[in-house]
């Protein structure tokens, strides 16, 4: 059994105890945590740590402390495994001389994968139509795309994401979306490091969540709100009379604070289990009509704004 909601079963990607740090600038601080098949989102705002974190995963920068392996194996001292897992960096990293087949058949000749697949990653993220233009000519979107297929062609086990939808438009955004999920229902492991919430929470199931180089949370939405005991909930309630509501809300114990606004009551609560058991008497009580009983911060948007401002 996992000991916490940072690690998992099966884990594919193990992070242990790992701190980095340059000169006097820390920039992860004793991290622990685990990912497997499946998406997770690794949440947290610029400058988090996030990065640096990705980088330790692939090799690209060795902890001061602690350690990192993939696939059972520390990637800086076998670098086969790199054969089976692939980063789309947060940079450009790409030759804008090159076309985009090009430069994704670049990819299969590093990790020795088949050419054969160069077709199957560009149809994937939708490049067919500019696959043979440079790269120099293309939007940050389209590089974006470049580069999913370059990780995509390889095949890989696991899959490394730092900000992969910066400068998508909604259509491509979606689309490489549903490439991610494709790639968690077989069973791969994708790592979403985003500080987009609304992105993060369309992708990922489970949620680590990073600030200052520390690991503030994890686990899904609703579980990192409920260990969030020492903040009320914010419900919004649509009722009929909300003035007659508003103050018998107030009599009660669970309730902190009701603002009103037009047929709708905004409560902050401490128990939002208590509260949808008294709402709908008292709707009953006052003979009105109760229409909406909603949490409103049962979303990454809250989780993260408590994250921050904590610090």
């Amino acid at each position: 059994m996992t000991s916490s909601p940072a690690t998992v079963r099966d884990a594919t990607v193990e992070v242990t105890a790992v701190s980095k740090w340059f000169g006097q600038k820390v920039a992860v601080s004793d991290l622990s945590c685990s990912f497997g098949p499946g998406i997770t989102g690794l949440l947290g705002p610029n400058g988090a740590g996030k990065t640096t974190l990705l980088r330790m995963v692939c090799g690209l920068l060795r902890p001061s402390d602690g350690s990192v392996t993939i696939l059972g194996v520390d990637p800086r001292r076998q670098p086969s495994v790199y054969a089976k897992a692939a980063l789309v960096p947060e940079e450009d990293a790409v030759y804008p001389a090159l076309t985009a087949r090009q430069f994704v058949r670049y990819a299969t000749d590093l990790s020795g994968a088949p050419r054969s697949r160069v077709d199957e990653a560009i149809t994937a993220v939708d490049l067919q139509a500019a696959a043979d233009r440079p790269i120099a000519g293309f939007s940050k979107g389209m590089r974006q795309r470049a580069k999913v297929a370059a990780a995509l062609v390889t095949g890989p086990d696991v899959l490394i994401l730092d900000e992969p939808l910066n400068g998508t438009d909604p259509v491509q955004r979606a689309h490489l979306i549903d490439i991610f999920r494709r790639l968690a229902d077989e069973g791969k492991t994708v790592i979403v490091s985003s500080h987009v919430l609304a992105e993060v929470e369309r992708m990922a199931d489970r949620v680590l969540a990073v600030v200052d180089g520390r690991l503030a949370a994890a686990g899904d939405v609703g579980a990192i709100r409920h260990a969030m005991a020492d903040i009320p909930y914010r419900v919004r309630i649509e009722v009929g009379d909300t003035r007659r509501m508003a103050a018998l809300l107030l009599e009660t114990d669970v309730v902190s604070s009701v603002a009103v606004s037009g047929s709708t009551l905004h409560v902050e609560t401490s128990d939002l289990a208590d509260l949808g058991r008294l709402v709908p008497r008292m709707a009953k009580q006052v003979d009105a009509r109760l229409t909406a009983f909603e949490p409103e911060d049962e979303s990454l948007e809250s989780v993260f704004r408590y994250l921050v401002h904590r610090r």
